[in-house]
């Protein structure tokens, strides 16, 4: 069983930074993309980044040039540094494979305070 678990998250103020982890187990990164996702208070989850298999990162136009996507297929685990955080950062960030999702972990919560 594919189990993914999200880390990192925490209370920010405006402009500050966090670093999230995704650490897999039951499968391998390496030969996936990979991404994260975030669901913000009263909203639908959005995919926030991803990073293909070659590690070239693409981002959500609202997050690029802030956030940066990376994976370490040794330690099979994906993160995302988000610098400049702003309010509307704020929700809980999921990550997952693209292409044959598995299940959503709990994800981990980000709250950027103005």
């Amino acid at each position: 069983q594919v189990q993914l678990v999200e880390s990192g998250g925490g209370l920010a103020q405006a402009g500050g930074s966090l670093r999230l982890s995704c650490a897999a187990a039951g499968r391998v990164i390496r030969g996936n993309t990979m991404a994260w996702y975030r669901q913000g208070p009263g909203k639908q989850r959005e995919l926030v980044a991803w990073i293909n298999t070659n590690g070239k990162p693409s981002y959500k136009d609202s997050v690029e040039g802030r956030f940066t996507i990376s994976r370490d297929n040794t330690k099979n685990t994906v993160y995302l540094q988000m610098n400049s955080l702003k309010p509307e950062d704020t929700g809980v960030y999921y990550c997952n494979f693209i292409g044959l999702p598995a299940n959503f972990g709990q994800g981990t919560r980000v709250t950027v305070s103005s």
